[in-house]
């Protein structure tokens, strides 16, 4: 008989299956030693869509919403129908006795694997594999300590419970205004505020009105100190004139020991944020060559949001410290005493422990790794190194000059002891871009000064400065402010605060950008027109933050055994039978915002559906939403030919169903030739097009 290992990436399942000596390759899985090792690759089924519960559903009407499955059902995705075989007639394997989940250890693992089992029907006793890390001692661990699957059921109940919601809401809303405004929009849970908060953000730098500013100041010739900012240049230019040529005595001067803190370890966003600034890497960019790093196993479980270690993992992150000292190129010369018990915090702890590199990285070769995983593992090297480094010191110094009886400060610091921030620094010296200097780090060391001191002569001007606006956002930012969204009035014991979680956060930008809702510009991210407009019909439920904060309250509470999935679930169905009712026809001075396709000239009718067909920007598109006639603009067919797609060629197209080019040319030799290019729109899933040639190939 064996036991049936099932990991959620394959990567995972080879170094499994390397632990349990289950050596012999098989289409799918590895066997041996009593184990079958097998693995998912993301989810391998997806909740069906609304037309396979109604074939009416297909088409978008108002009538239909909300659309709310008695019995929920689960299809393959696409592409991964083989795999989805392979898993579930292992399941089902008259000797294999038992079932070993060995997905991811949080919420979207348990969902991963709890829907395949589901939907193979299987029985068996399902067992639960539970580690935060790869390396072969974890693995080890794991397989030593493995528990009941049910003790996991609460969890998979708000996974569940979760994913269903987001698609009742998610379909009713996306249909609901599209339906409304005549043009298909998209919105989300998270989505929706998300974009909501980037529609703000352009809306407070396109309204601000700089306002200009003056600020006398005194050269001492050792310091320059500042006097009060005015918004009046004739009185900053009469303390000038007042100052100018005079004595400047010291009035006070005040000085500060004080104490900058190691920065704490690395949970997802965290690294991501500091990537991005940092690196330039995008969130997902972040949590790709994370994933591809703990698969490796160099890195720790990336999709984490706690920052720091449980009471067990303080002698190897000792280790790993000490390993560091000796072999990090931002550590030399620097020698401390690793503080290992300031990253430590068992109550602060709860599926995994912040990101680390793992005992791996010891015998790794780092050189042979990608550059942009090379580039997270120094990036999370440094931090351990950072976080378990002395503090820094350095004395604050205040001191106040009195000029004609007029105020002058000025500020300084002297640095005590570097601690953290020399190996933060030395890092920083390693990148090729300079990151902006942060807060104080710019201000000067101060001379030695006394009370009473005078000096002479001194040099009076005036400082001309202006208001400035509030920044774009960055990826940094942007998740910075998706983390920290609506939790001041949030519930107070909901365990997920903010929009989204770190392991979808990245998934949530790169989606808006995809639907051309934003778009990047340089670091920048910027709402689109669309975007803007459609936060603007959107309802305000929808845009709100504490939406999200409200359903990650009463997911806890399921996953807690403390509310029941029915529960939970008829509070979905309230909310959105409400927002249903509420927006039966679309706000009248909105009613206009939507350009019409009718607006857009029409080229033929579309060979699939008879609904005309019209130009968009990125490419010509059939009127009915439930068709899907598309001809893309930037289609690898029409790329590789350098010959454009344009309208008066999907004209001939729609019209005769073939048209004869001159002056395509080709991918191998660069060479023009002529043919005739036939359409086949008989897949319902793409249009294919086919070339015929004369008796004169160019």
């Amino acid at each position: 008989m064996y036991r049936l290992v099932v990991a959620e990436k394959p990567s995972v399942a080879k170094l499994i299956a390397s632990v349990l000596n289950a050596n012999e390759r098989r289409d799918g899985f590895f066997i041996g030693n009593g184990h079958i090792v097998t693995w998912c690759a993301g989810h391998l089924v997806e909740l069906a869509p609304p037309d396979a519960y109604d074939k009416n559903f297909a088409k978008w009407r108002y009538s239909d919403l909300p659309i709310i499955p008695a019995v929920w059902k689960y299809i393959p995705v696409k592409g991964k129908e083989k795999q989805l075989k392979t898993v579930t007639d292992l399941m089902n394997r008259p000797d294999v006795e038992c079932v070993i989940n060995a997905c991811d250890a949080g919420r979207e693992g348990e969902n991963i694997m709890r829907n395949i089992y589901c939907y193979a029907g299987c029985t068996k006793k399902m067992l639960r594999f539970w580690v935060s890390s790869v390396e072969e001692s974890a693995i080890k661990a794991g397989l030593d300590n493995l528990r009941d699957g049910a003790e996991y059921d609460s969890l998979y109940k708000a996974a569940s419970c979760r994913e269903r919601a987001d698609w009742i809401v998610g379909y009713a809303v996306t249909r609901l205004i599209s339906i409304l405004y005549g043009t298909t929009l998209t919105a989300g849970r998270v989505q929706s505020p998300t974009l909501a908060m980037l529609v703000s953000r352009e809306a407070d730098i396109t309204g601000f009105v700089k306002e200009p500013f003056y600020t006398p100041a005194i050269d001492t010739g050792e310091i320059t100190a500042s006097g009060n900012r005015t918004k009046e240049m004739r009185e900053a230019e009469a303390i000038r004139a007042a100052c100018d040529g005079k004595n400047a005595a010291v009035q006070s001067v005040e000085r500060q020991k004080k104490s900058e803190s190691p920065p704490k370890l690395y949970d997802l966003t965290a690294l991501q944020r500091d990537a991005n600034r940092l690196l330039g890497f995008t969130a997902q960019q972040t949590l790709t060559y994370a994933q591809s790093l703990y698969e490796k196993a160099v890195l720790s479980y990336p999709r984490v949001d706690s920052k720091y270690l449980a009471s067990d993992m303080r002698g190897t992150a000792a280790k790993l410290a000490d390993w560091l000292q000796s072999n990090s190129p931002f550590a030399g010369g620097m020698p401390f005493t690793p503080d290992i018990d300031r990253l430590i915090d068992d109550s602060r702890v709860t599926d995994h422990h912040a990101i680390i590199p793992t005992a791996g990285i010891m015998k790794a070769d780092l050189s042979a790794l990608p550059s942009g995983e090379r580039d997270i593992v120094n990036l999370v090297t440094v931090r351990l190194l950072c976080a378990s480094a002395e503090p820094h010191t350095y004395e604050a110094t205040t001191a106040a000059f009195d000029c004609c009886g007029h105020i002058f400060t000025a500020k300084g610091k002297t640095i005590v002891t570097d601690g953290w921030k020399a190996i933060d620094a030395a890092y920083k010296a390693s990148l090729k871009s300079k990151p902006e200097t942060e807060g104080d780090e710019d201000e000067p060391a101060m001379p030695e000064l006394s009370k009473g001191r005078t000096f002479y002569s001194v040099a009076a001007m005036v400082k001309e400065g202006a208001t400035t606006p509030p920044k774009h956002f960055t990826e940094d930012t942007l998740l910075s402010s998706m983390e920290n969204a609506g939790n001041a009035e949030a519930f107070q014991d909901s365990e997920r605060k903010g929009l989204g979680t770190p392991a979808t956060r990245a998934a949530i930008i790169e989606k808006l950008v995809k639907i051309n809702l934003v778009e990047r510009r340089k670091k920048n991210i910027m709402t689109s027109d669309k975007g803007k407009n459609l936060v603007a019909v959107l309802p305000d439920a929808l845009t709100s933050p504490l939406l999200t904060s409200e359903w990650e309250h009463r997911l806890s509470l399921v996953q807690k055994g403390e509310l029941s999935e029915s529960e939970f679930m008829a509070g979905i169905a309230e909310f959105i039978t409400a927002i249903v009712t509420e927006y039966s026809a679309p706000k009248p001075e909105f009613a206009g915002l939507f350009a019409s396709k009718t607006d857009a000239e029409t080229l033929g009718v579309c060979p699939r559906c008879g609904m005309p067909v019209r130009e968009a920007s990125k490419g010509f598109f059939c009127d009915s939403r439930t068709c899907g006639f598309k001809l893309w603009k930037d289609s690898k067919f029409w790329t590789a030919k350098k010959k454009p797609l344009t309208a008066p060629i999907v004209a001939a197209l729609l019209k005769d169903g073939r048209v004869s080019l001159k002056g395509l040319r080709s991918e191998r030799t660069d060479k023009e030739y002529n043919a005739t290019v036939s359409l086949d729109y008989t897949n319902r899933q793409y249009v294919r097009f086919k070339m015929e040639f004369g008796s004169h190939r160019g």
